[in-house]
């Protein structure tokens, strides 16, 4: 182990830290999520990879998102927030359209005057067939004007594992379940979990999780056995849009580096980078994200901390209450001795 950030800040070779004397570049995940077009084709992959079991497939009421957060059955999860905004100068292809929720008060001012002037009244909507105008080489909605449209966006967002510089789970786990691996990435071992739970409370994310069957934890590998055969893990293979990037960690920096700034020149000025510093709470993430407003917005701790980073204060504090508690128990000793 090395002396120095062992427990926490910068660790420029998680791998080597962990004892792989030989290995390759750090791996990792860049989600620029202001492409994502919230397929779900990574949810799918990782599923079917991995042989992950079904985990619901319920709406949640929370737009198109069925599966809520990660879990044990659930290694990537694609999460759909919708925002009644103003778009500034990104282009999210909603130019005239009447776009909206059903919910909010725009929408229902367009579909109430649709309605009056509609067919008896709008009471045969549905019931006969409609013309989409397809095939055409017209702009969607060209025929419509500004003052139909609302001001709305979805933000998607293909969530993982970050796969911790410094990760609370494998700090914790008793049994060594957890491990890292000579790629950076951390990976559970289920033959060994005894399923205590402690890599679950560890966890500043709330990433890991245990299955109700067997209590057993289970999370995201970066698909180590295709790492292995040097493949590129299951989900970026299936992503359309290269919304997940995969690669060497130090070249997906300077990649979202670029791009981030691409976004700002385009006037995209909310954009940011979230787990891409290791001066944060965890050391950097293996995992990172570039993102189109506040990490909480995505569900996302602003500033999460892995747990082992007041350890060694914590030792401090405690020898010290121990040691004031020998000395107060020797001077009643002593005391008592002298009657």
């Amino acid at each position: 182990m090395t002396a120095e950030n062992s427990f926490y800040g910068p660790l420029e070779d998680p791998a080597g830290d962990a004892g792989h004397r030989e290995h390759p570049p750090r791996m990792g995940f860049f989600t620029d999520t202001s492409v994502c077009i919230g397929c779900k084709a990574c949810e799918v992959a990782c599923k079917e990879w991995n042989g992950i079991p079904e985990d619901g497939i319920d709406l949640l009421g929370m737009s198109f998102d069925n599966t809520g957060m990660l879990g044990a059955s659930s290694w990537r999860h694609v999460a759909f927030i919708e925002q009644e905004r103003p778009l500034g100068r990104q282009d999210a292809g909603l130019a005239d359209l009447p776009v909206g929720p059903s919910s909010t008060e725009e929408a229902e001012e367009v579909v109430a005057d649709a309605l009056e002037v509609a067919r008896r009244g709008g009471g045969d909507l549905g019931t006969a067939p409609v013309d989409l105008g397809f095939p055409s080489f017209d702009l969607p909605g060209a025929g419509t004007g500004t003052e139909t449209r609302t001001q709305f966006r979805w933000l998607m967002s293909s969530d993982v594992c970050k796969h911790c510089t410094h990760a609370g789970c494998l700090d914790v786990c008793p049994t060594g379940a957890l491990f890292r691996t000579e790629f950076g990435t951390v990976v559970v071992q289920p033959d060994i979990c005894n399923g205590c739970g402690y890599c679950v409370s560890g966890c500043p994310y709330g990433v890991i999780d245990r299955r109700p069957d067997d209590g057993r934890a289970w999370k995201c590998t970066m698909c180590y056995d295709r790492l292995r055969d040097g493949l590129e893990p299951a989900c970026a293979k299936a992503c359309p849009t290269d919304s997940i990037q995969f690669g060497p960690l130090d070249e997906l920096r300077r990649n979202a580096d670029r791009r981030l700034a691409a976004l700002h020149e385009a006037g995209v000025t909310e954009a940011q980078l979230y787990g891409r510093d290791p001066e944060d709470g965890v050391g950097g993430d293996g995992a990172f994200f570039l993102l189109l407003d506040d990490p909480e917005v995505y569900g996302l701790p602003p500033d999460p901390v892995v747990p082992t980073r007041d350890l060694m204060s914590m030792w401090k504090h405690a020898g010290v209450a121990a040691s004031a508690l020998l000395a107060v128990s020797a001077a009643v000793f002593v005391r008592g001795g002298r009657r």
